[in-house]
């Protein structure tokens, strides 16, 4: 078929290059963005003076109808259209007649890719949002169901202090929480029209982008042509925000693998969410878990690609832009799919709390920190304090015993400073239920934790991009 940059071109474009250089395979995707900008544009060329009545009329009527085709599948895309802006306009041109030539005044493809950009990463935005808060909310209520169960806390993988299985849960509910602020800060920064830029130095028809903004359901412009065809920040912000919530999936993912294990046993799936050996016939994984753990690499290698791909070039737009789009589809893909499966997973898989709180009891040195803060309170400095215990910590070790099941005489051999009945004092339900300062473990603050949860999600959905479209 014709080029639509033809006219300057004497032979045919190379079979090989042709196939290379198209864009139409993935661009796709864009195509009801693409069409919606297109009637947007056809009303500010109507109120431009630069279509009639009768025919801004017959373009929408048009571009409706391909709207129609493309619904049905059956809008005809092939690699001689090179992409999808020319296959919207070779279809209207074949509905409406030459009068589809009309819809290109004023625009070129640099201003329409980037419009297209930002009214399909809206979707995105919207969509991954509204699955991560889903997952906030089911970390939310198990944190609540599970806010007095104990476990032990772990530094360096090693057991540090105890705390509540409600607090861990919380502690990831936030991670997220933080997550879907990132994605929505990231719109708020690109809920922005670059059409009516041109092909970078903006346009001899007084367009009035604003309105053409107001009716895509945009807050404003881009005010700088150059700017507005060769940035791809917002790209850039998204896949970050895509990357941080990837690693917290992993993150999650890497706890409950581990907690699956019979060395720990923390964790027991329902037969729907896990996998088993097709050799092995004992075994049952966590093929849920260990995936969106993997699929972080992707992610991150997406923020990379781009990265790279902006790195180098000149102003303002170069070909090489091209290539941010599969970053875009994938990542908006595979955060997507992890958020709703990891809630899926969580949904279906239960916690030992048995075997947590034997844990948490029966650790011999666990209870370590509480006892420094006994001598503390007698007034003998924590580094001092901290010396005592570790004493305490190594004879216990070497007798095989836990620190609650020493004696006062045992005691106060290292000190003169505990008071009577120290020993009997120590309990891992204690411990948690004495960190009452703000943001601790205690069932009380968990209680509270998931009240500012609720809040927060409640704020954070307010705030989800919906289309408003011409």
């Amino acid at each position: 078929m014709a080029k639509t940059w033809g006219g300057r071109f004497e032979e045919p474009t190379d079979q090989l290059v042709e196939e290379f250089t198209e864009s139409i395979s993935f661009d796709r995707k864009l195509a009801p963005v693409d069409i919606e900008g297109s009637l947007a544009h056809v009303a500010a060329l109507k109120d431009a003076g630069l279509l009639t009545a009768s025919e801004a009329g017959k373009l929408s009527v048009g571009l409706r109808k391909i709207r129609g085709l493309l619904d049905r599948g059956k809008l005809p895309m092939d690699s001689s259209m090179e992409d999808i802006h020319t296959a919207v306009e070779t279809a209207l041109t074949k509905a409406v007649g030459p009068l589809g030539g009309k819809l290109h005044t004023t625009r070129s493809r640099n201003d329409q890719v980037a419009t297209d950009l930002r009214l399909y990463l809206r979707g995105c935005v919207a969509e991954i949002v509204e699955a991560g808060a889903e997952l906030v909310e089911t970390l939310r209520k198990k944190a609540f169901q599970e806010r007095a169960v104990l476990l032990p806390g772990y530094t360096h993988l090693q057991r540090a202090m105890p705390v509540t299985l409600g607090h861990y849960l919380c502690a990831y509910a936030f991670m997220f929480s933080r997550d879907l602020d990132r994605f929505l800060a990231t719109w708020e920064r690109a809920d922005a029209l670059p059409l009516g830029s041109g092909a970078l130095a903006g346009v001899n028809h007084p367009i009035d982008r604003l309105r053409t903004a107001h009716r895509l359901g945009l807050k404003g412009v881009v005010e700088n042509s150059l700017d507005a065809v060769a940035d791809r920040d917002f790209l850039v912000d998204f896949l970050s925000a895509a990357a941080v919530t990837q690693m917290h999936l992993s993150r999650l993912s890497e706890d409950l693998v581990l907690w699956s294990s019979t060395e720990f046993q923390f964790v027991t799936m329902e037969d729907c969410v896990a996998t088993g050996s097709s050799l092995m016939p004992q075994k049952k994984n966590p093929d849920v878990a260990e995936l969106v753990r993997g699929k972080s690499g992707r992610v991150f290698g997406n923020l990379m690609g781009l990265l790279t791909v902006l790195k180098g070039l000149p102003m303002a737009y170069n070909r090489d832009l091209q290539e941010d789009k599969l970053f875009l589809f994938d990542s908006h893909e595979t955060v997507t799919a992890s958020l709703r499966v990891m809630n899926r997973f969580l949904a279906h898989t239960h916690f030992g709390n048995v075997r947590m709180d034997l844990a948490a009891q029966q650790d011999p040195t666990l209870l370590a920190t509480d006892l420094a803060d006994v001598l503390v309170k007698e007034g003998l400095p924590f580094r001092q304090a901290h010396e005592v215990v570790g004493r305490i910590v190594r004879y216990c070790l070497a007798q095989g015993k836990r620190l609650q099941d020493l004696t006062d005489r045992d005691l106060r051999i290292y000190s003169p400073k505990f008071p009577k009945g120290t020993a009997r004092e120590l309990s891992a339900r204690r411990s948690v239920e004495q960190k009452k300062s703000r943001g601790g473990t205690s069932p009380e603050n968990v209680k509270f934790q998931v009240g500012i949860l609720a809040a927060t999600l409640k704020r954070l959905r307010t705030r989800i991009p919906h289309e408003k479209m011409a």
